[in-house]
């Protein structure tokens, strides 16, 4: 259904991130109500691939710009999605300075924008908020077990920060800021180099490479399929009155890491074998997201099981895979670049 304000204008939603896995799906799906589409991203996670069919639709406007330094967009602003931050382990970690800045600094730029616009603002925040958890499964009022030194805390106190900011301001009466605590989601478009536990799977099998178990295996996670994902963030930032609370979005299946392992390889014929290396540190070792608020605010929860979700993204995968089961990718080339850049003390802050 066609979107438009109280003036009759055609909604305009900003989306910080929209060339990303999630975000690119979002902007699909923002397109397909009849919104228009401003796509800001720096490319350091997105993909051009990912956006590629939209670049000549008539209400989506791309703007390649780091949140961490936004110009002044020049145009109506209704809605705002941040979804920009890396989200996987080795991407947020390959520059934990610049991630920590994208949560806190680059949040901060566009609940500013937010402001000045009066445009309501969605924050894509992280199940890592709980960190490793003792509460099974989280529920929103869970404080989480949190380490604010070690090698994830870029991410996990980053997303801390960023909501902190959002129910600042939401309570200082500046931003209509709404909070979505994102839990593992998966589905077409995934880089295959994220270092996401579906994504190494799939790709592992699909090359006929060892398939890589961290730990034990018997550590769980729950996925939620992107379109489910999509679905709940829309509903979270279109809910009127505004919650004024965090919200949990996720699919509340839970399955072992062996569990997925099993499944991965009845769905896609590999002569890979598994391998086990040793758990990273700070990996939690349980996940499930308690979702009875998004049911009783949002009407939402996921549809997609796991099996189906899977078979999809597998199919994705596979038809993007090179004939020798390789894949090719242009995001191992901009991580690669904002490695070097970050080593020779040039991440994109401060440049």
């Amino acid at each position: 259904m066609l979107q438009r304000t109280r003036n009759g204008r055609v909604k305009t939603v900003l989306v910080a991130g929209g060339a990303g896995f999630v975000g690119s799906h979002l902007c699909d799906a923002l397109l397909a109500r009849g919104e228009r589409v401003i796509c800001v991203d720096s490319y350091i996670t997105g993909s051009q691939d990912n956006i590629r069919p939209l670049i000549n639709h008539p209400k989506f406007r791309l703007i390649e710009k780091d949140i961490c330094h936004l110009d002044r967009i020049d145009e109506p602003l209704d809605q705002i999605y941040n979804l920009a931050c890396a989200a996987s382990p080795p991407q947020y970690q390959a520059d934990p300075v610049h991630t920590m800045m994208t949560c806190v600094a680059g949040t901060g730029n566009l609940l500013s924008l937010a402001e000045q616009q009066r445009a309501s603002f969605l924050q894509a925040s992280t199940s890592e908020v709980y960190g490793d958890p003792v509460q099974h499964p989280q529920t929103e009022d869970y404080r989480g077990n949190v380490s604010c030194t070690g090698p994830r805390a870029c991410y996990d106190e980053g997303k801390r920060a960023a909501e902190a900011l959002c129910f600042d301001t939401l309570r200082a009466g500046k931003v209509n800021a709404r909070v979505a605590r994102i839990f593992n989601t998966y589905g077409p478009r995934m880089q295959p180099s994220d270092g996401r536990i579906i994504s190494n799977l799939l790709v592992q099998a699909i090359s006929g490479a060892p398939l890589t178990i961290y730990g034990s295996g018997e550590q769980t996670r729950s996925f939620c399929f992107v379109s489910d994902l999509v679905a709940g963030l829309m509903a979270l930032m279109d809910v009127d009155p505004n919650p004024g609370v965090p919200v949990n979005l996720g699919n509340p299946g839970e399955f072992t890491i062996n569990q997925l392992v099993d499944m991965v390889l009845a769905m896609v014929p590999s002569t890979s074998v598994v391998v086990h290396k040793p758990l990273p540190e700070d990996d939690p070792q349980r996940r499930r997201p308690d979702i009875s608020r998004a049911k009783e605010l949002l009407d939402w929860q996921p549809t997609i099981p796991l099996a189906e979700g899977l078979r999809l993204t597998a199919e994705w995968f596979i038809a993007a895979a090179r004939p020798d089961g390789g894949f090719d990718g242009a995001q191992v080339t901009r991580r690669s670049t904002w490695r070097r850049r970050a080593k020779a003390g040039r991440t994109a802050i401060g440049v």
